[in-house]
């Protein structure tokens, strides 16, 4: 319970209030608290639930037929050595992980099951036989009503019924391989246990055999196609070898290599020798020649290296130089006709025409030496260029030999290959080794693998459990109605006045009810109402007169009782005048159990009857009752009239407290019209069951009248479910007047809760 508390004057809602909830706890409260309150408050019929779609489960599952399983373990060997070495032939064994995956592909491929079906002839069997399907629930009406069509009887061969088998079959065969390793699981799964034992041997020996009939199938194709193959590298190869044959006879080649390139080889080599030779001597004689040339025909050629290194040339100069010695020294002592001058001269002179001879001899051997090497260098590079043209010819033919021997080898390579391959294949057409072995046959199994009845009836029930709080989740994000304190100031942004509790069976008669007060004085519900006091008069203390309106959204929600009780409250120590304002539908004098029909307030405000005239006390409290009256045919017109409120200022000059009892927001606007002249509106709301979009746009109306909310007041609130449900712990609850009794002076003081195992005060 929520216990508000106005430190001032003012209106209640224009301060902050003091509150046991503090709306930040409230704000910061885990979603996850508000799930598992949610919850806990129907967990019995989440249980409940659960329970009964387990029960579901268990007679379905229980009904079902139980469904069997044989497992067969097969080992690929993709590691085993061949016989054949020829893999580009029939796509040999790879030992690499996709070749094992392949294997695993084909043994769920739809050749092996159409092979195990025709073996097993599965369409015999009621399970898989396609020949005996039930007629549909639209048939066997059209046949009832005489409506249906004839259908011819469909003619199954045994390829129709393998293809109509096939895909259950596939449904329940699992292939599985087994992890790091080259083992494989075949499996098959199979009303009978026999038949699915059977089915899972079945598939692992076709899926070996259809392996061995592939390879099998694979090598004859090979073999056929190697034989033509051969017959047709042989002609080509005879061709090549007649081709070489005829073109050596052709170009008249005995060996190449051997004897023509050789002597034609060793012939340039000799030619370019000697003319490397002979440009050297060309070129040293061709020097002297230029040097001859450049002197001139009648120049001196003595001083030519040429001239200077002939020996002939040297002796005549020699001879010159002593005849020119001989001839000085004869000219010294002999005059010019002396004979011995005479002999001298002519010895010097001989000397020197025959240095010239030998000089222009020399010069001539010179010419005559150039001449006869530029001749032989030209000699020789004529002869040169022959050879190389020799030469080239035969590089020529034998580019061509050698392209025509290199076909016939290759020819003969490919012919001998292949038949070497063809007697392979043809060897090991009988030697053909299986790709996998079983290493566990499928035995009988004993144990059903489906339906698993505890596992499902569990999951069921967790499901049935889920779903149960799911709902629950549900329905209270569904509801809207207000259920905890909190959600008043939360939801309708106003302040708690107080909580009224739900009333015991003996207490919600009517007339009980409205004399609880007085009759029940220690009751949780009397506190609380001493808690709406201490609100009141907390709200406006320099207020001498305080008009007070109780109205709500729709009838039924307490507030005539809440009405009654308040006014006895403040009874107790103010003169208080309780007014029957709902005059459509009046419950006070009959809830008071006062005199019916005596005047009320539609004779005083119409100005019939004075106010001691309407005036009625009530039995064992000095509270005034100021009755409806008789009911006028138009209630809002009265209430609007100035002489209502003349009328009510008049009554506020004679009472301290005047508590209203007006009709329902939502039904009239009498509330609305009143709430202008109260000083104060409270609003009832009934817990657990008024909708908050309701109660807020009520109270929105009654501001836009101009009218003061005072507080709201959660009527009927269960306190015992609340604190189990949602977290509400409440003195009055648990630590309440029940057990410990009530202190009259602090509570008529205060309206407050006496101290407790807690140690704390309300506030």
């Amino acid at each position: 319970m929520s216990l508000t508390i106005t430190p001032n004057a003012e209106p209640l809602h224009k301060h902050k209030q003091i509150s046991l909830h503090d709306p930040d706890d409230a704000a910061s409260k885990l979603d996850l608290v508000e799930y598992w309150r949610s919850i806990t408050k129907r967990k019995w019929a989440i249980l409940g639930f659960g329970l009964v779609v387990a029960l579901l489960a268990g007679v379905i599952v229980f009904v079902l037929t139980p469904v069997y399983r044989g497992t067969a373990t097969v080992l690929i060997e993709a590691n085993k050595s061949k016989v054949l070495s020829i893999e580009d032939v029939y796509s040999g064994i790879s030992q690499n992980r996709e070749y094992f995956q392949t294997q695993v592909e084909i043994i769920k491929s739809r050749e092996v099951a159409i092979r195990t079906i025709d073996a097993l002839k599965l369409w015999d069997y009621p399970e898989f036989d396609p020949r005996s399907k039930e007629k549909s629930f639209l048939q066997e009406w059209q046949e009832k009503l005489g409506i249906s069509e004839e259908l011819e009887a469909k003619e199954w061969t045994t390829n129709s019924l393998a293809d109509a088998v096939f895909v259950k079959f596939n449904k329940q065969l699992t292939i599985e391989p087994v992890r790091l390793s080259q083992l494989a699981k075949i499996s098959f799964e199979s009303n009978s246990p026999a038949l699915a034992a059977l089915v899972a041997n079945t598939v692992a020996n076709t899926y070996i055999e259809n392996d061995l009939d592939a390879r099998y199938k694979m090598t004859k194709q090979a073999s056929g196609w190697l034989q033509e193959r051969l017959s047709s590298l042989k002609t080509k190869l005879d061709e090549s070898e007649r081709s070489l044959q005829n073109y050596r006879e052709k170009a008249g080649i005995v060996d190449v290599k051997s004897a023509a390139q050789s002597g034609a080889g060793k012939q340039i080599e000799e030619v370019t020798q000697r003319l490397v030779e002979t440009r050297l001597r060309r070129a040293e004689a061709e020097n002297a020649y230029n040097q001859i040339k450049s002197v001139g025909k009648n120049g001196d050629y003595s001083s030519l290296p040429a001239v200077v290194r002939n020996s002939n040339v040297s002796e005549a100069l020699k001879a010159q130089a002593e005849a020119e010695r001989t001839m000085s020294e004869v000219a010294q002592r002999y005059g010019f006709e002396h004979p011995k001058y005479v002999a001298a001269e002519a010895t010097l002179k001989s000397a020197r025409e025959n240095v010239k001879r030998q000089v222009e001899s020399v010069v001539g051997s010179v010419t005559r030496e150039y001449e006869v090497a530029l001749g032989t260098e030209r000699a020789l590079e004529g002869t040169l260029n022959s050879a190389r043209g020799s030469i080239q010819n035969l590089n020529r033919k034998e580019f061509e030999l050698g392209v025509l021997e290199r076909e016939v080898d290759s020819n003969r390579q490919i012919y001998d290959m292949f038949m070497k391959r063809a007697k392979e294949t043809n060897v090991s057409g009988d030697l053909q080794s299986a790709v996998a072995r079983v290493v566990d046959a499928a035995v009988v199994p004993h144990r059903a693998v489906k339906p698993q009845k505890p596992q499902i009836i569990a999951i069921a029930f967790v499901f049935g459990l889920f779903v149960g709080m799911l709902v629950s989740l549900l329905l209270d994000r569904l509801d809207n109605t207000i259920k905890t304190t909190e959600d008043v100031e939360a939801k309708l942004k106003a302040p708690l006045l107080t909580t009224l509790p739900l009333l015991d069976k003996g207490d919600t008669d009517r007339v009980a009810s409205a004399r609880l007060f007085l009759d029940n004085p220690k009751s949780i519900y009397s506190e609380a109402i001493r808690t709406a006091r201490t609100g009141v008069l907390l709200s406006a203390i320099d207020v001498p007169n305080r008009i007070l309106l109780v109205t709500s959204s729709l009838p039924g929600e307490g507030k005539t009782t809440f009405s009654i009780n308040l006014a006895l409250a403040h009874a107790q120590t103010k003169r208080t005048l309780l007014i029957d304002a709902d005059m459509r539908r009046p419950a006070i004098t009959k809830g008071l159990d006062l005199a019916p029909g005596a005047k009320g307030l539609s004779e005083l405000v119409a100005g019939t009857a004075v106010l001691d005239d309407c005036l009625q006390a009530v039995p064992g409290s000095s509270l005034s009752v100021l009755g409806s009256g008789r009911i006028p045919p138009n209630p809002l017109e009265l209430l609007l009239s100035q002489k209502f409120k003349s009328t009510l200022d008049e009554l506020a000059a004679i009472f301290d407290i005047i508590v209203i009892d007006s009709p329902p927001v939502e039904l009239v606007s009498d509330a609305l019209v009143i709430s202008g002249h109260a000083t104060g509106v409270i609003y009832a709301v009934k817990a657990a069951d008024t909708p908050y979009p309701l109660a807020r746009k009520g109270l929105q109306r009654i501001r836009r009248a101009e009218g003061e909310i005072m507080g709201v007041v959660l009527n009927r609130f269960d306190f015992k479910q609340a604190e189990k449900y949602y977290g509400e712990y409440s003195g009055y609850g648990k630590y309440g007047y029940g057990k410990y009794g009530y202190k009259a002076g602090y509570g008529e003081a205060y309206g407050s809760e006496p101290e407790g195992k807690t140690g704390k005060k309300a506030a």
